[in-house]
Order: structure tokens, then sequence, then C-alpha cells
């Protein structure tokens, strides 16, 4: 029997390809926000179901959501964790620990605002905001809900105020200039100012 080129298996795939991706999908950390029961209205009645939000994140920097909907509530899970390791996105951190700069999101009636905080400071935030700290891997950062307490909407505004901010890297890039320039001024700045408080 003639064997396949390449001395992987079907499809071309090298030995040990399959092992790895499925390594990467059990680092996942999954965190079910909400669920919610929800009706539909049919002939003859109502249909009853679930609703699931669930946040996906490696720890490392990169994080996404999903909703699912289904007449049981694993069903509606596994939809909603499926969508998020699609969705997933990855956010520059500084240090790994914290945000590069304080930043707000809105999205319909829900407004956050998310300030970087110093080391041993925590996660200070509830709810659903937590469970996305927690799976970008986050570990110092001061946040507050303004508005609908809705977990859609604060997720949503959430992700908002993620594409609103800008890594040094990215900044001295779009500038033309070196990012010590960047973050050495941003430095120079914090420490003027606790100088003047100080006064």
């Amino acid at each position: 029997m003639a064997r396949t080129q390449g001395g992987g298996d079907r499809g071309g795939r090298r030995r040990g390809e399959g092992d790895r991706g499925g390594r990467e999908e059990s680092e996942l950390r999954e965190k079910l926000v909400s669920i919610n029961r929800v009706a539909k209205v049919v002939k003859g009645g109502r249909r009853f179901g679930f609703a699931a939000v669930v946040v996906v994140g490696d720890g490392k920097g990169r994080v996404g959501f999903g909703t699912g909907k289904a007449r049981e509530v694993p069903e509606a899970i596994r939809k909603a964790t499926d969508q998020a390791k699609r969705s997933m996105v990855r956010i520059p951190l500084r240090e790994g620990r914290t945000l590069h700069h304080d930043v707000e999101g809105r999205y319909g009636a829900g407004m956050v605002v998310m300030r970087t905080a110093k080391p041993g400071t925590g996660i200070i935030a509830g709810g659903p905001m937590r469970a996305i700290f927690e799976s970008l891997g986050l570990q110092d950062v001061v946040a507050k809900s303004i508005g609908s307490s809705n977990p859609h909407n604060m997720i949503k505004a959430t992700f908002a105020a993620f594409r609103n901010m800008a890594s040094p890297r990215a900044i001295a890039a779009k500038r033309g200039k070196k990012v010590g320039d960047i973050v050495g001024r941003r430095d120079g700045d914090a420490a003027a100012a606790a100088a003047a408080a100080r006064e």
C-alpha cells in the first residue's frame, strides 16, 4: 500500500500538531458570566430555552466572549464557549500585569472606566468585568461600571475600551519615534506630578 507523502497522518498534518492544539484549548480559562431563561411564543404556548454568556481567555493577553442559546443549559454554554474562542483578541498589557493607560468604553447605555494600577493592587472590579480581567491575565486594575448593569452591555463596553487602548510600541510606530522616547516621557511626567504633589 502506498504511503502518503510527508509521513504525517491524513490531511498532511504533522505528528504532534493536533496534540499542541488540544493543549492550547485546555489552557484556556472559561468563565460563565450569566445564564438566563428565555421564552419564545409559538402556536400552542411558550417554548423555553436558555441564553448563556461566556468569557474565554488564555491568561496571557488574549480574551474573547460569546453568547449562545439552546433548549438545554449545557448546549447553550457550549455554543457560547465556541463563539468566544472564535472571537478572541489580543490586548496589550504593561509588564504583563496591568493596562498601559487609563481608558473608558461605551456600548449602548453601558459605560466602563478602567485605570492602570500599582503592583499589589489586585483586580478591583465586579461582575462580568472581573471575569474578563481574570481570563485576560490582568493582575492590577481598578475599574468602575457606570450606567447599565446588563452583563451584555458591560462586556461589550469593556471590549470597546480595549479597542481604544494602544501600546507604546504602536504609538511609537505611528509617530516614527522609538519606544524609549514614548515610555521615558510618560515616566518623566509621572515623576514630575509626584514631585509637585510633595511640594
